[in-house]
């Protein structure tokens, strides 16, 4: 965890749950809070539209903030992240349900969080994220971005597909079952986790490797590598999807490869000064409960 802090704290840029119309009042509530702090808010145009008010166009949003807020989920927060990359604009996640790993500000924490923010009360954490490309056999190249994880799979339920992975252009595996996750740290205990993957603390700097119920009667592991690796990925044979923070959906045909490695700059997650990641673990997993 570094020290760094905001160079100043006068404009807050909102985005708000896609689909939610009913969180307009929970939204005017938090602005209020935010406005009698001194904090001027902007509202994103798409979610602006959503409950009809006005808004500014994303662009503006990152430019004119001097930070960023979801209200919503993780699935707000890992969207707004991806978004909004290229700004360099820290990100904090207010929930609107239940406590996320990465948006961890409750509704009833705003408050009292706006004054620890004010008193320079927090930190901002360097995520890692994932830089990578789709090389189709077209010659066409499509960039991405991702907080959490890729994942190759098959577009129909229950359909199989084989993948193969290298590292630095050197065939290492090749993966038949139901998909592949490759995640970083942040999104280890995401899908990467429900796969049978391990939980890698968030601040690590590596790419975690995790097959989804491999059709082998070898001993398919999970395998993490530092994150400076260059990891290329092909599916053979089958039809197969690519899914970048389950979020964003691409195609991909015989011949298409996709590229994946650390990206040169993290993301800047705001957090509350004490927040305790293995306090997070323990509340979302119930490790050390007794069983029933």
């Amino acid at each position: 965890m570094g020290n760094q802090k905001l160079d100043q704290i006068n404009v807050a840029g909102f985005v708000l749950k896609p689909d939610t119309p009913e969180i307009k009042e929970l939204y005017q509530q938090i602005k209020t809070l935010f406005e009698a702090k001194g904090i001027s808010v902007l509202l994103a145009e798409h979610s602006a539209t959503m409950i009809g008010l006005k808004g500014v166009v994303f662009k503006t949003l990152c430019e004119k903030s001097d930070f960023l807020v979801s209200l919503g989920g993780d699935g707000t927060l890992l969207s707004l992240v991806r978004k909004s990359y290229g700004y360099h604009k820290p990100v904090v996640g207010i929930n609107a349900g239940n406590l996320g790993f990465l948006a961890d500000i409750t509704i009833d924490e705003a408050d009292r969080f706006l004054d620890q923010l004010l008193n320079g009360e927090y930190r901002i954490d360097n995520r890692m994220m994932i830089a990578g490309y789709i090389k189709k056999l077209s010659g066409q190249k499509i960039d991405f971005f991702a907080l959490n994880d890729v994942v190759i799979t098959s577009p129909t339920p229950s359909k199989m597909v084989k993948v193969n992975a290298s590292i630095g252009g050197e065939r290492f595996n090749s993966y038949s079952g139901d998909g592949l996750i490759i995640s970083t740290p942040t999104g280890s205990t995401a899908y990467n986790l429900s796969a049978g993957g391990p939980v890698v603390y968030p601040l690590t700097k590596a790419l975690i490797i995790t097959p989804v119920m491999a059709h082998s009667l070898t001993n398919q592991r999970p395998l993490v590598v530092p994150a400076d690796f260059s990891i290329e990925l092909d599916a053979e044979k089958y039809d197969a999807i690519a899914s970048i923070d389950g979020q964003e959906l691409y195609e991909l045909e015989e011949g298409d490869v996709i590229h994946v490695g650390g990206a040169l700059e993290g993301a800047q997650l705001l957090h509350k000064k004490n927040r305790n990641y293995f306090s997070v673990l323990r509340e979302k997993l119930s490790w050390g409960d007794k069983p029933c």
